[in-house]
């Protein structure tokens, strides 16, 4: 496609090759057909599609479709950069369409499978599946309810076009573009066995050249990518709380802060670092404030808005032969993630404190050779002294509160020797006392600045007022 300038309500710079692949997507919409941006994660492919929505300059809404722990990052991103630009969350019990103008409206597969049918009732400029895999299998309730909604431009976004046959291209390829690669019986017969088997060499190549117009993929190893990544990228990625974790944090905050009211001096101190440890405790999961380690009770899955987020992180990661560091300040929680990948079946391996020094040797080895791509290590412990330079991404599960502590656990990755860009991922949860220091870290006030002098001790110094506004839960739009 000609070249094309970025659009004019952009609050970024976009990258030559994040133009290249807006110019892409703006060709494939204008003529009526879809297409699937396949970049790896951390090249912009959320910014590229704001671009396209400006770009194209509809009065119909786009309708992103995404998994519920994206739902937060799709709003921020949309707000830093396309400021302006309405967004709407349809999702959770008072989704509404009513009045809708252009803009964004952000949904869930979740609610798309139980609401297609209003969904569909209304008309869209342009449908988009963020992290589609989750259509990979096309006889699924959620890909037939996404393939119920008319729109005049699909866009599938996903760093992992294929990960286990080709059965889920076509899946991916037949919503974006209906009847591109023919029906599924006979793409298996004509296109999808002789790959997967190897019998025929010009296989591939042929269905290269059917598939390439339809489909971007870039890699950040590709040779034109690499010198315009920066060495290392930070994002905050905002998670939403479960029901059980809103219901648990207000109970906490109302029962403690009655106690904080009533108390005094080093009392009322250690009341106020009890209440912050427990709500960054429940925002982590509910098995971690509960105390549920084993047995029945200790079930992970599904109550904590981070740990899926953590899933969808390390399922594109890994699908990608990435590695990671997975950073958390509480061993109980470095141990109930190690329960759940081992659940999950994804090889990890866990360093704290106690870890003998032969055993961390043994570990950084496993980690540099590639035997064990997860490697989760309780923040202190892995502060200084170790070498982890093959991990692409860092990710920090819970919050130190103080940056340089966070920089040093970081510099396990992003040191002397590393020859690739390191992605850092700050998992915070939505409207928390996590949310809101994270905005004054960012702001550098006069608070931040004695958090970061004295760590949490400095929040102990605020007036009950103050104290109600940081951990008081906020409702997400």
């Amino acid at each position: 496609p000609a070249a094309v300038t970025q659009p004019a309500g952009l609050h970024a710079t976009l990258r030559d090759y994040q133009l290249r692949g807006l110019a892409w997507l703006d060709l494939m919409t204008s003529l009526g057909l879809g297409g699937c941006l396949a970049d790896d994660m951390g090249l912009g492919k959320t910014v590229t599609l704001i671009a396209l929505h400006l770009r194209r300059n509809k009065a119909a809404p786009t309708l992103v479709v995404c998994p519920a722990s994206l739902l937060g990052n799709w709003q921020r991103e949309i707000s830093r950069f396309a400021p302006g630009v309405p967004v709407r969350r349809f999702h959770g019990t008072d989704r509404t369409l009513d009045g809708l103008a252009g803009g964004f409206v952000l949904t869930t597969y979740g609610t798309l499978r139980t609401r297609a049918a209003e969904l569909a009732g209304h008309t869209w400029g342009m449908v988009v599946a963020d992290e589609a895999q989750h259509i990979k299998n096309p006889f699924s309730a959620t890909a037939k309810a996404l393939r119920s909604i008319p729109s005049p431009a699909r866009i599938a976004l996903t760093g992992t076009p294929v990960e286990n046959n080709l059965s889920e291209l076509w899946a991916l390829l037949d919503w974006t573009t209906p009847g591109l690669l023919g029906p599924l019986k006979s793409f298996r017969a004509r296109h999808a066995r002789a790959v997967e088997t190897g019998e025929d060499a010009e296989a591939v190549e042929r269905l290269a050249r059917l598939v390439r117009p339809f489909l971007l993929r870039r890699k950040k190893s590709d040779p034109g990518i690499v010198p315009e990544l920066p060495p290392k990228t930070e994002s905050d990625h905002p998670a939403p709380l479960t029901r059980e974790q809103a219901s648990l944090y207000e109970a906490v905050v109302r029962e403690t802060m009655a106690e904080i009211e009533a108390a005094e001096g080093i009392a009322r101190r250690g009341l106020i670092m009890k209440l912050l440890t427990s709500l960054k405790q429940i925002c982590n999961h509910p098995a971690q404030f509960l105390k549920e380690t084993e047995g029945p009770r200790a079930r992970l899955t599904g109550r904590s808005g981070k740990l899926a987020l953590l899933d969808e992180l390390l399922d594109t990661i890994l699908a990608e032969d990435g590695s990671v560091l997975v950073f958390t300040q509480y061993v109980s929680m470095a141990r109930l993630l190690a329960t759940h990948l081992a659940a999950r079946a994804i090889p990890s391996q866990l360093l704290h404190g106690g870890t003998p020094v032969a055993e961390r040797e043994r570990m950084v080895d496993r980690f540099q050779s590639g035997e064990v791509p997860v490697f989760l290590l309780s923040l202190k412990a892995a502060g200084t002294g170790l070498n982890l330079t093959r991990a692409g991404h860092v990710v920090h599960f819970d919050r130190w509160w103080n940056p340089a502590v966070e920089e040093q656990a970081t510099d396990r990755a992003y040191r002397i020797g590393q020859t690739q860009p390191v992605q850092v991922h700050r998992l915070i949860t939505e409207g928390t006392v996590e949310d809101r220091i994270a905005e004054m870290l960012a702001a550098k006030k006069a608070l931040a600045d004695a958090v970061l002098g004295s760590g949490e001790a400095a929040l102990t110094e605020l007036t009950d007022r103050e104290l109600a506004d940081l951990v008081s839960l906020r409702r997400t739009a």
